[in-house]
């Protein structure tokens, strides 16, 4: 397994698919990843060399924010949002939605409301013996 950033990609899938596997990268930048280091994205990644692999590393790891990083960022926005206690850091303290959905109907489990199904309203009769 090719390791990149700390992280084991799939040797058996394409590079394009398997970097999305890394925090922070997703399909679009995978692919500008890949056509800035002039890498075929349709090549596995057991077929990568390890001239590729380090450029793949030097690349991610000088232009892009991933993993540890970027979730310490996410954290970051997200304390200050409720340190200030603006509307947004407010919702992300009593762990309702942020960005305006609707509570009435949906969102049970960030309430709490948590229901069981119900059934037909007819109990099954009693086995006799």
């Amino acid at each position: 397994m090719p390791r990149i950033v700390g992280i084991n990609i799939p040797e058996k899938k394409q590079i394009e698919i398997a970097l999305t596997y890394i925090y922070g990268i997703g399909h679009s930048l995978s692919r500008k990843i890949l056509a800035e280091a002039k890498i075929d994205p349709q090549k596995r990644a057991s077929q990568l060399t390890s001239q590729e692999i380090s450029l793949l590393k030097e690349i991610i790891e000088k232009k892009y924010k991933i993993e540890g990083e970027l979730r310490r960022e996410l954290l970051l926005n997200i304390k200050r949002l409720k340190d200030i206690g603006c509307w947004r850091g407010i919702r992300h303290i009593k762990g309702l939605p942020v960005r305006g959905q609707r509570t009435k109907t949906n969102t049970r489990t960030a309430r709490g409301n948590v229901r069981k199904t119900v059934g037909s309203g007819r109990r099954s009769a009693p086995e006799s013996k």
